[in-house]
C-alpha cells in the first residue's frame, strides 16, 4: 500500500472513533510526568496514559520492558531472556537510536545510560511499581535531550503500608526467582524495601543469567512535606550468546557462536531529596542523586576484554508557583537540571576509551486556565552541553595507532505551546514544539573513513527538529478511548549508518495511535491498542527509504475475567508488523517478518497465599524482535527469541 495513502486511511480511522463516545478516562487521575510535580493531567496538553499496579496484576508479564508493550506506541524489543535485560524501549518509531530518544524515568529520575549501554531494567523489580506514566512525543522541555519520542516515568510504591511479602517462582529454561517486600511507616516516618534474587538456565546456549537486586525509599515526613532518600543496588551476571546468521536462525536458534563470552555487571543509585510547600501557592522540590555502574565484559570468540565503569551525578531543583496572570488563574514550573556523566573503559585486545560529559539546563513551563474548560501551556528550556572524549594509542601490529583527544561545547534551545479544551466529560489538545538530542559520549568516538585512524566526532551536530501532534480522550459508561496524531520532522538526526556515527539525512515520523478500554461487566474487562508509525527520510540519498527497525504497524489486545473467589484469568496478543533490518537504510535486504504472540496467565487468590501461572508465548512462535544485515557475511544475523515458556509463582502475606 502507499505510504502516503495508508497513512490518510490510518488517521481517519483514529478521527472516526471520536464521536462514539464522550467522557475523559483520566480526568481526576494525578500524574507527574505532564509537569514534574503530582497534577490532574486535564489541564496539559499532553498525550499521557497511566497503567495502574491492576493493569500490572493482570497483565501475564515476567518483567517490566514485557508490561509496556502492551501500550499504544510503545515498541519493546528484547535480546532474550525471561529478565528482560538489554531490552530496547522505542516509542515513535527510531530504531537502532531508540535508547537515545525515549527517555525512561523512575520517580522522575533519568535512568538512560550517558553512553550507548541499555537499561538495568534489574534494577527495577516488577513487584515494586505502583504505576507507569507514558508521555507520548517530545518532552524536551521539561526533561532534556533524549525524550524526542517520549518519556516512561516508572512509578514505585512509597506508601509506607504495612506490607511483609514473600513471592517464589519457577519456570522454563531452569528459571527460579525470589521476591521479598516490607513496608511500614506512620505519621514520622516510613521506608518501603523490595528483594529481589532470579537465575536461569536460559532459553540458547550460553544465555544463562542472574540477578540480585534491593531497591526502596525512606522517609520522613514534615509539616510542610517531606525528606527522602531513595536506593538501589544490583549485580547481574549473564552468557553473552551473540545473534547467529540466517541458517542457524532456520534449523537451530537456540544456538550460539559466542558460547564462552560473559558479562556482569554490579552498581547501585541513590538520591536523597526534598518535598516542601513553601505557603499555599509555592512548593520546592529537589535531588541530589548519584549513579554508578561497572560493567565487566569478556569476548572470548574475539579475544577481547572490556572492565568499564560508568558514573553520573545530578542535582534537579525545581519550583512550583500558584499565581495569577492578570485575572486568570496560571502555574508556572521553573527548575535547573544538572548532570556530570563519566565513562572510563579498560580495554584489552584493543584501545582504552574515557569520556565524560556536563549538562547545565534551565527551564520553563506555564499553564494559564483561561476558562474552567480551556488551558494554555508554554514553556522552554536551555541546555548546555560540554562533552570529552580521549582513547590511547593501540598497541604494536595495529595500522591506525594514534591516540585520539577531543572536547566540544554546544547549546539548544527548545520550545512547546499547547491548549488543552475539557468540558462535558471530553477533552482535546494540540501540541507544537521544538526537540533536540546531543550525542551520547560513545557516538563521540568516530575513525577517519580513509585512514581509519580514531578521531574526535566533534563536528557530529545535535540532532534537532519540529514535533506537532493533536488528540483527546473521551468515554460513555464502561468504555473508554484516548487517541493522538503526531508529526516529527529531525535534522541532523544522529544515527550508524554502516560503518560510523553520523548526522543523517533529514527525517519524519509521523502516525497515530490508539488505546481503548472497555469494561464488559462486572467480571470482564477488555483492552486494545493500535499505532502506525511512518518513519522516513525526508529528502537526500535515502529520501523517500523507510528508518531500518520501525514497524509501520503495532497492535495489542488483551482479555480479563475476574471470577472472584475463583480467580481471574487473563490473555493478550501482540502484533508486530514487518519492518527494514538494521542498517539497512539503503532498504534493498527485504523485510524483518513481523509476528503475533500470545500470552496467558490466571490468578488464585487463596488469602494469605496467591498462586500466579504463567504461559509466554503460547504458540511457541518463533521469531527474531532484532536483525541486521552484514555487508561483511553478505548474510543477516538474528538475534532468536525465547520460546513457548511457563511460570509459576507462589505469594504469602503475613
Amino acid at each position: 500500500m502507499n505510504p502516503r495513502r495508508s497513512f490518510t486511511l490510518s488517521t481517519l480511522a483514529l478521527f472516526a472513533a471520536f464521536p462514539a463516545l464522550a467522557a475523559d478516562p483520566q480526568a481526576d487521575a494525578v500524574l507527574v510526568t505532564a509537569t514534574r510535580f503530582r497534577e490532574p493531567d486535564s489541564d496539559v496538553a499532553a498525550n499521557v496514559s497511566v497503567i495502574t499496579r491492576q493493569d500490572i496484576r493482570n497483565t501475564p508479564a515476567q518483567n517490566l520492558p514485557d508490561v509496556l508493550s502492551t501500550r499504544a506506541g510503545v515498541d519493546v524489543r528484547q535480546l532474550g531472556g525471561a529478565m528482560g535485560r538489554n531490552a530496547t524501549v522505542d516509542m515513535r518509531g527510531f530504531g537502532e537510536t531508540a535508547t537515545s530518544n525515549t527517555l525512561i524515568l523512575v520517580d522522575g529520575l533519568r535512568v538512560n545510560p550517558v553512553d550507548m549501554g541499555s537499561i538495568i531494567w534489574s534494577s527495577i523489580p516488577l513487584e515494586s511499581v505502583e504505576r507507569i506514566e507514558i508521555m507520548r512525543g517530545s518532552g524536551t522541555v521539561l526533561y532534556g535531550d533524549g525524550a524526542t519520542g517520549g518519556v516512561i516515568n516508572i512509578i514505585t510504591n512509597k506508601s509506607g503500608n504495612q506490607v511483609a511479602a514473600l513471592t517464589a517462582t519457577v519456570g522454563s529454561y531452569g528459571y527460579k526467582g525470589t521476591d521479598i517486600q516490607l513496608a511500614n511507616g506512620n505519621d514520622q516516618a516510613y521506608y518501603n524495601l523490595f528483594v529481589n534474587y532470579a537465575d536461569a538456565d536460559g532459553y540458547r546456549q550460553n544465555s544463562q543469567q542472574d540477578q540480585r537486586t534491593a531497591s526502596g525509599r525512606v522517609g520522613w515526613l514534615l509539616d510542610r512535606g517531606e525528606v527522602f532518600t531513595d536506593f538501589a543496588v544490583y549485580k547481574e551476571s549473564n552468557g553473552l550468546p551473540g545473534s547467529v546468521f540466517s541458517a542457524a536462525y532456520r534449523d537451530d536458534p537456540r544456538s550460539t557462536r559466542t558460547p564462552s563470552d560473559t558479562e556482569s555487571r554490579d552498581g547501585y543509585r541513590i538520591r536523597p531529596g526534598v518535598s516542601y510547600r513553601l505557603n499555599e501557592d509555592a512548593t520546592l522540590e529537589g535531588e541530589v542523586a548519584h549513579e554508578r555502574q561497572n560493567l565487566d565484559a569478556k569476548y572470548v570468540a574475539s579475544g577481547m576484554a572490556s572492565d568499564r565503569v560508568r558514573q553520573t551525578t545530578s542535582f534537579t531543583p525545581r519550583l512550583r508557583w500558584r499565581h495569577g496572570l492578570e485575572a486568570l488563574p496560571s502555574e508556572t514550573v521553573v527548575g535547573y537540571d544538572y548532570y556530570d556523566g563519566k565513562v572510563n573503559s579498560d580495554n584489552t585486545g584493543y584501545a582504552s576509551q574515557g569520556a565524560s560529559q556536563q549538562s547545565s539546563s534551565l527551564y520553563l513551563q506555564n499553564v494559564t486556565k483561561f476558562s474552567d474548560e480551556l488551558s494554555l501551556t508554554v514553556g522552554g528550556r536551555s541546555q548546555r552541553m560540554k562533552q570529552q572524549a580521549s582513547q590511547d594509542a593501540y598497541g604494536a601490529g595495529w595500522s591506525f595507532s594514534p591516540a585520539m583527544d577531543g572536547d566540544s561545547a554546544r547549546t539548544r534551545n527548545a520550545y512547546d505551546v499547547g491548549l488543552a479544551y475539557a468540558a462535558g466529560g471530553w477533552r482535546v489538545y494540540g501540541k507544537s514544539g521544538t526537540t533536540f538530542r546531543f550525542a551520547n559520549l560513545d557516538e563521540l568516538f568516530g575513525y577517519d573513513p580513509i585512514t581509519y585512524t580514531p578521531v574526535f566526532a566533534g563536528d557530529l551536530k545535535p540532532q534537532h527538529g519540529t514535533s506537532n501532534e493533536v488528540g483527546g480522550s473521551v468515554a460513555v459508561g464502561p468504555a473508554k478511548l484516548r487517541a493522538a496524531l503526531y508529526r516529527i520532522e529531525l535534522t541532523d538526526e544522529i544515527g550508524f549508518d554502516g560503518s560510523s556515527n553520523t548526522n543523517l539525512d533529514p527525517t519524519r515520523r509521523q502516525g497515530g495511535e490508539l488505546e481503548a478500554d472497555w469494561k464488559i461487566s462486572d467480571d470482564w474487562q477488555a483492552k486494545a491498542s493500535y499505532a502506525y508509525v511512518d518513519a522516513t527520510f525526508r529528502s537526500g540519498t535515502y529520501s523517500g527509504n523507510e528508518v531500518p527497525l520501525v514497524a509501520r504497524n503495532q497492535a495489542s489486545a488483551q482479555l480479563t475475567w475476574n471470577t472472584g473467589r475463583t480467580g481471574s484469568y487473563s490473555a493478550v496478543a501482540r502484533y508486530v508488523g514487518e519492518r527494514r533490518y538494521g542498517s539497512d537504510y539503503a532498504n534493498t535486504q527485504g523485510m524483518l517478518a513481523g509476528y503475533t504472540t500470545l500470552d496467558l496467565q490466571s490468578v488464585w487468590n487463596l488469602k494469605p497465599w496467591k498462586i500466579t501461572a504463567k504461559l509466554i508465548n503460547a504458540f511457541d512462535k518463533k521469531y527474531s524482535p532484532y536483525a541486521a544485515y552484514s555487508a561483511y557475511r553478505n548474510d543477516t544475523y538474528y538475534y532468536p527469541a525465547d520460546g513457548r515458556s511457563v511460570f509459576v509463582s507462589a505469594r504469602y502475606d503475613f
